[in-house]
């Protein structure tokens, strides 16, 4: 039971992947950031574009 807990006790105390998973969660926020902005704007453009094309047909 005492390696047990001291080998969960090295494990708390290992910060060396930290900086490594700090990143990925950095890294995964900024990546949903950007695709749902993509999105939002992707929608605006094709609204944008339909109205020019409505607008444009008749003539």
């Amino acid at each position: 039971m005492k390696q047990i807990m001291a080998t969960w006790a090295g494990f708390v105390r290992d910060e060396s992947g930290a900086t490594a998973i700090e990143y990925g969660l950095i890294g995964g926020l900024v990546s949903l950031a950007v695709i749902g902005g993509m999105t939002t704007i992707g929608q605006w453009i094709r609204s944008a574009f339909v109205a020019i094309a409505t607008a444009i047909q008749p003539a």
